[in-house]
């Protein structure tokens, strides 16, 4: 299944590659050595914001869909799109809101990582659910998080061990040049997109949109009271990963009305949680450390 845009798919693909390829290697070189282990030290908020993003949201997502009375094929496409978490851009838009670094980036390396094993366990219980012929296998998933996600945020950490803080200069033209990239992108897919997002109807993008707030409301209810670990918690539930999807949807030869809708949720759930964050953003605390319930609850 192919969602045929006037954007030449090589160069959408090659730009997205390289657009979060470049956010990821930046976040690394950011890191400290062992800051994004960070949050494994107090493992109660991030074990709720897993539950939330790998349990909760597929949940509420299901019910929304129903709820709506959505077609088939556009409840699975929601329903893909929600056993798909993981989003690449989510940690950096997290942290452009002020979200904790190191709980943000130990939440998005976790989930991805776990995201491995939740997808294929996934889709065989739709599977049964929806009395389909759906399967994923691991090893897909897995090369597309390692080289998507994994192998950059590794450089970065690794360059960061060896050279240590990079120079001011050297920070500006990175932030330039994954700005210019992503600025791109985002207009790109916008122009790609946007006739399939309007396929799917006006009635899933209001239904999608009502997803996305309730998984917004979810993760950061579950991670409070600290503002910056609700932040990460939020915006890991509520951005998902449309890669990952259109892989799945594509494995099992999905009709085209549900990719329509994986592309409507990628462009209405990205305008949907810009709010959030700019909210996020005005009331982002000072200091970027763990805060006070992190460092006080399961500490060694």
């Amino acid at each position: 299944m192919v969602i045929d845009g006037p954007i030449p798919g090589g160069m959408l693909s090659t730009l997205a590659v390289a657009t979060i390829a470049l956010l990821m290697f930046h976040v690394g070189v950011t890191l400290a050595p062992g800051e994004y282990r960070a949050a494994w030290r107090a493992p109660g908020p991030l074990l709720r914001a897993l539950f939330a993003s790998l349990v909760a949201v597929p949940a509420v997502v299901i019910a929304v869909a129903r709820l709506f009375e959505l077609p088939r094929a556009a409840e699975v496409g929601m329903v893909i799109m929600a056993i798909s978490p993981g989003a690449p851009l989510a940690l950096r838009r997290s942290l452009g809101a002020g979200a904790d670094r190191a709980f943000a980036s130990g939440l998005q390396v976790t989930t991805a990582i776990l995201a491995v094993a939740t997808m294929p366990l996934s889709v065989a219980a739709l599977d049964e659910f929806y009395g389909a012929s759906a399967a994923i296998e691991p090893l897909p998933l897995a090369i597309q998080v390692f080289l998507g996600q994994l192998l950059p945020l590794s450089l970065g950490i690794g360059a960061r061990h060896a050279f240590g803080e990079l120079g001011a200069g050297t920070m500006t033209s990175l932030e330039r040049v994954e700005k210019a990239l992503l600025i791109a992108l985002c207009v790109l897919l916008l122009v790609d997109a946007w006739s399939a997002a309007s396929m799917a109807g006006w009635r899933v993008a209001v239904a999608i949109a009502c997803a996305t707030l309730c998984a917004l409301a979810i993760g950061h209810l579950l991670c409070g009271p600290s503002a910056a670990l609700r932040t990460a918690g939020a915006v890991s539930s509520a951005a998902r990963n449309a890669g990952t999807a259109m892989l799945v949807a594509t494995i099992n030869h999905a009709t085209p009305a549900t990719g329509a809708t994986i592309v409507a949720y990628l462009v209405i759930a990205a305008l949907t949680i810009t709010p959030y964050l700019a909210w996020r953003r005005r009331t982002a605390p000072g200091s970027g450390a763990i805060d006070e319930e992190a460092q006080n609850t399961n500490l060694p």
